[in-house]
């Protein structure tokens, strides 16, 4: 038995020095300590010894014993540190070495572009004026030279709701809301929220216009052209060619388009500007004497000017966005150039 007890400690030994866990180890010591475990098992053959062996082998089995329950549990504890060691040195933070940036969010594109358009109409001495959305008819339309059955009202493609109530289709009304209240001289913009029954590449049901009104006296179709070049060649660069061609708005007379060479080819004809070197930006005119009676101006007096433009155009020839729909699907992927 003898023999018996220390090959089982010599092989408890080599079992904790090959051990590389300590689930292993948890194993070995329940193989060689465990109630149905090999220590447990030789114990149980102390009772066929002799009266003289049996304390002297039981006393080698406790010395055994204690000796293999202290060598597990100095090689446990040894595992455990390590493994503690080695798990602090994984989650360890090098407080040396630069943070991670945090990402922040930026202004819309169309924000920036009415922040941008608003500054350099206030450098004209243009101040911003705003307006309800959900807007009457009157103002919208008849206070703008639309009358009733007008066939320029087909064109607005409106969102009527009731009571004579609609979805502005410009930002015009705020122009007529204004020089009600206010007597000239003024000089306004208004930037803000449209709806129009109208959606695809190019178009979005609901978009963005700035649009705006000089009155004074002696103001002249010189002025508006004036005013208008000044501002395309900051927004777009100080080479950017202009040109205005004739239109018709019910509300001014006379009227026009207003044409920047194409930011694409330099005005040289590509695909975007349909070969023929120009886009389209905005429309204009000088503001039509029966808006002025709709407002109790007396035309004999004033005379001024207004324009409006899309902002999203503006954008998508800006930046070179193909799709307006972009705009308005936020995704952070495209937001993030700008």
């Amino acid at each position: 038995m003898r023999e018996q007890l220390e090959q089982l400690r010599h092989e408890a030994l080599k079992t904790v020095s090959d051990a590389s866990s300590e689930e292993t180890l948890q194993e070995a010591r329940i193989r060689f300590l465990g109630r149905k475990g090999e220590l447990t098992a030789l114990m149980k053959g102390l009772g066929g010894l002799s009266a003289d062996e049996r304390p002297v082998v039981g006393q080698l089995v406790n010395s055994i014993r204690d000796e293999i329950e202290n060598l597990f549990e100095t090689a446990l504890s040894a595992e455990r540190e390590r493994a503690t060691v080695s798990r602090l040195q994984s989650e360890r933070i090098d407080i040396t070495l630069p943070g991670r940036r945090a990402l922040r969010g930026s202004k819309h594109p169309i924000t920036q572009v009415i922040a941008e358009v608003s500054e350099i109409f206030a450098g004209f001495g243009f101040s911003v004026a705003e307006g309800p959305e959900i807007e009457h008819d009157w103002y919208n339309f008849e206070a703008l030279n639309f009358p009733p059955e007008h066939p320029a009202r087909d064109m607005q493609d409106t969102f009527f709701t009731e009571n004579s109530l609609l979805l502005r289709t410009h930002t015009s009304p705020v122009q007529i809301r204004t020089m009600l209240k206010t007597k000239p001289p003024l000089r306004i913009i208004a930037p803000g929220t449209v709806y129009r029954c109208d959606s695809d590449a190019t178009h979005s049901p609901m978009f963005h216009q700035i649009e705006g009104l000089m009155i004074d006296k002696d103001v002249s179709f010189a002025d508006l052209k004036g005013i208008l070049t000044i501002f395309t060649n900051q927004l777009f660069g100080q080479k950017t060619g202009v040109r205005l061609r004739p239109s018709f708005f019910p509300f001014t007379e006379p009227s026009a388009e207003v044409d920047i060479a194409c930011v694409i080819c330099g005005g040289k004809g590509c695909r975007v500007c349909k070969q023929t070197g120009w886009l389209e930006i905005l429309g204009a005119g000088m503001v039509d004497p029966e808006v002025y009676h709709h407002v109790n101006y007396d035309a004999e007096d004033i005379s001024g000017f207004a324009f409006g433009m899309g902002i999203e155009r503006i954008a998508m020839l800006k930046y070179g966005i193909r799709d307006m729909r972009l705009l308005f699907e936020n995704d952070v992927r495209f937001l993030r150039q700008f």
